[in-house]
């Protein structure tokens, strides 16, 4: 007998939360067998050697194996929930070897967590090159048509593994290119500047953005006082700052985040003609954001929001795409482009001046099989680099050289980490580097130095037509010993100005939204006066709303306001953009025959459209069992509307029997303008409503939109009488993430 049988073919494919490879029986299996095979969706490290050889071996002999609990050691277990005592009731025995391995092994189980982008999610994928690159650089997975396996991994900046995903930070956006000259690692950012422009200061900036040492909180948060004591008193930070404050702060979705390499890389052509680069990724989906209240809700029901709507994307086959694009530069002795100093990492290049060009496609296809061995244990180095690609004389990016490998020493034991299946090259290693903790490769040879004889001259170096890396003999300036920043690093208000006029009245809407919330988490009136000393040099109007919000008077400001023109390419409005896994809620009542019908119809067109239709409904299980059945995703006590992008109403559904205020305090949280509706799904309806999100109805799910006291008449309601067209028009306003007409902005 199983448990939960799924009749319903869709929950198959498309629709996230598929079974195991084998259905679960409610009584304990007592037949031996190995383990079961991974779930379809995903994938592990390729098999490689400790020294990158590939092994042509089954992925599945890495794994556990074996149809019986053993020790280590492989020794057959007969009983593992008792430990070994003399006599029943009797002290338990110092020579209990398992109790004692099991407990010893548990005991170390953690590895210490990273002291920045602590909390994170990754997955395996594929990057295909166009070939657009090559006149750019050697790099051989930059070549035509060329497919490297990558591992991907986004974060948090500020806050813990055991903090929430939508805090208002910065994301990591980490590539790992497993390519045929050595690996390759891309580490960036959701945004494209940096709080500073010396890696001397990060412990800094870190250290202000963390929790108050004296009471470890906020966790994840900026909204404190060191934060925006640092800050603003620190006024290089302003441009980073404001990005943060911006939507781009609180992403919708991983899959809806733009990475950049945020530093100017340097390109090596074949030739031996260099090219200044800033690397980017354009989402497929378009770059999209939450809207505060959504941030706040899913932070406290959903605090694995981000990462469980990556994997579910993958899981329901809706791949998330980016494609790389790179901003080039000529390669001039002053590394400046319009007048824009490259080397600083607070400024960007706007598109308008420098386009984005696009070099490949990156594809994240397979979700990771143990989330400790894979992304707890990947280790990023901006310095690893392959023939082709050269850093700059960026002194941030000089100091992020030094401190990651120093990081991984600490976090992983010692430096063999390459060695671990995630990390390990899928390129020939043969390094003359032996023992440390964690050696797993067995070293042949008796000459691990050269020159040697003895080991017949192996290793032997490589020359340019080898495939070396040979760094650029870029000549540095004669110059005297000091510590300061070169003139051109001294604007710290001009590129934030570029940023606030580039946004829509919305977008600036929001910032000063942003602004006035963190600034009154702080307790320091000095803190709240300089921060907005801050902010009259970016622009008055940005000012005058925070200052509003925190009944403070408004400062002067104390330099020119700077002569830009805004980049359109910094908005994230104004543009249309897949639907490929948008989350659809589909609200049904078994109860309503002609609204199941609907359903089905719906729900058939819009798997086909590529997005996730989820139905809620009264209770879990199946709907109609007796007829064509329909599963449930989500109930009315479990569904809100922060899950999805849009919502179908096929019924207006009565209230379910758990719709009470002492078993489901939601139930008492809205007044209807019905009975006959269920409050859950008033209350699913009118934040849906609140946020923009486009919500469509047919048959009785009209009266639900007007028992939830709904004005009809708003542009983000759909109301119809055939389910396709619904769904149609439901795509027309999906496309631009929200129906922006909601928000009304006053500058």
């Amino acid at each position: 007998m199983t448990a939960n049988p799924n009749p319903d073919p869709a929950a198959e494919s498309g629709v996230p939360g598929r079974p195991g490879a084998k259905p679960s029986s409610l009584e304990e299996p007592t037949q031996p067998h190995g383990p079961l095979p991974p779930k379809p969706d995903q994938s592990g490290p390729e098999t490689v050697s400790p020294t990158g050889q590939a092994t042509g071996e089954d992925p599945a002999r890495s794994a556990q194996s074996g149809a019986y609990l053993t020790t280590a050691q492989g020794v057959r277990l007969y009983e593992s929930d008792h430990s070994l005592k003399a006599g029943s009731r009797g002290p338990v025995l110092l020579q209990d070897h398992h109790l004692r391995e099991k407990i010893t092994h548990f005991d170390h189980e953690r590895i210490p967590e990273r002291v920045v982008h602590a909390r994170g999610a990754a997955a395996h994928g594929v990057f295909r090159s166009y070939g657009t690159a090559s006149r750019l650089t050697k790099a051989a997975f930059l070549g035509d048509d060329v497919e490297t396996p990558v591992f991907v991994r986004f974060s948090t900046v500020l806050g813990s593994r055991g903090s929430a995903d939508t805090v208002r930070d910065t994301r990591g956006f980490a590539t790992k290119f497993y390519t045929e000259e050595g690996t390759f690692d891309l580490v960036g950012n959701n945004i494209p500047v940096f709080f500073i422009q010396d890696a001397v200061k990060f412990p800094d900036v870190i250290h202000a953005g963390k929790p108050h040492p004296d009471r470890e909180i906020p966790q994840a948060q900026s909204a404190h006082d060191t934060f925006w004591d640092f800050v603003s008193l620190h006024t290089e930070a302003t441009h980073h700052t404001l990005w943060n404050m911006s939507d781009r702060g609180i992403p919708r979705s991983f899959r809806m985040m733009e990475g950049f390499g945020v530093h100017t890389f340097r390109l090596v052509a074949q030739d031996g003609g260099t090219t200044l680069v800033k690397f980017h990724w354009k989402p497929r989906l378009g770059v999209h954001s939450l809207v505060w209240e959504e941030a706040q809700l899913v932070a406290g029901m959903d605090p694995d929001f981000h990462r469980r709507d990556l994997f579910d994307a993958i899981e329901a086959g809706a791949y998330p795409e980016w494609e790389l694009g790179v901003q080039t530069f000529p390669d001039t002795p002053e590394q400046t482009f319009e007048g824009i100093d490259l080397l600083d990492p607070t400024k960007i290049v706007p598109e308008e001046l420098a386009p984005v060009q696009p070099v490949g496609l990156l594809t994240l296809n397979a979700n990771t099989k143990n989330f400790f061995a894979e992304t707890e244990q990947v280790a990023f180095h901006p310095g690893h680099l392959v023939p082709g690609i050269d850093i700059t004389d960026d002194p941030l990016l000089a100091g992020r050289l030094f401190s990651y490998l120093d990081t991984q020493i600490s976090r992983l034991g010692g430096p063999n980490f390459a060695q671990l299946p995630i990390n390990r090259p899928h390129a020939p290693v043969n390094d003359m580097l032996r023992d440390g903790m964690h050696q797993t490769a067995v070293h042949t040879g008796v000459a691990p130095y050269r020159p040697n004889s003895l080991d017949g001259g192996c290793p032997f170096l490589a020359g340019a037509d080898t495939g070396a890396y040979i760094e650029t003999p870029v000549q540095i300036p004669t110059s005297n010993k000091v510590r300061e920043a070169p003139q051109s690093f001294g604007d710290h208000f001009g590129q934030p100005r570029l940023f606030w006029l580039s946004m829509t009245p919305t977008e600036r809407e929001h910032i000063i939204a942003a602004y006035t919330f963190e600034l009154s988490k702080c307790y320091e009136q000095a803190v709240k006066e300089r921060a907005l000393t801050v902010l009259a040099n970016i622009d008055p109007v940005l000012c005058e709303g925070v200052a509003a919000g925190l009944g403070l008077p408004v400062p002067p400001a104390t330099v020119p306001f700077a002569d830009v023109r805004p980049s359109p390419a910094l908005s994230q409005l104004g543009a249309t953009w897949p639907l490929d896994g948008r989350v659809i809620g589909i609200v049904a009542d078994e109860n309503d025959a002609a609204g199941m019908e609907a359903v089905r119809a719906f729900r058939a067109a819009a798997l086909s459209a590529g997005t996730v239709p989820l139905v809620i409904a009264a209770a879990g299980g199946v709907l109609d069992a007796e007829g064509d059945a329909v599963a449930v995703q989500r109930t009315f006590a479990a569904a809100r509307s922060t899950e999805f992008d849009a919502l179908y109403v096929a019924a207006c559904p009565a209230p379910g029997l758990d719709a009470q205020g002492a078993r489901d305090a939601k139930a008492g949280h809205i007044a209807t303008d019905a009975a006959s509706l269920d409050p859950r799904v008033a209350l699913l309806l009118t934040e849906a409503y609140r946020h923009g999100k486009a919500v469509g109805c047919t048959g009785e799910g009209a009266t639900a939109l007007e028992a939830a006291r709904l004005p009809m008449d708003a542009p983000v309601l759909v109301v119809g009488d055939d389910a396709g067209q619904v769904l149609s028009e439901l795509a027309g306003l999906l496309g631009s993430h929200r129906v922006w007409q909601r928000f009304p902005a006053a500058v």
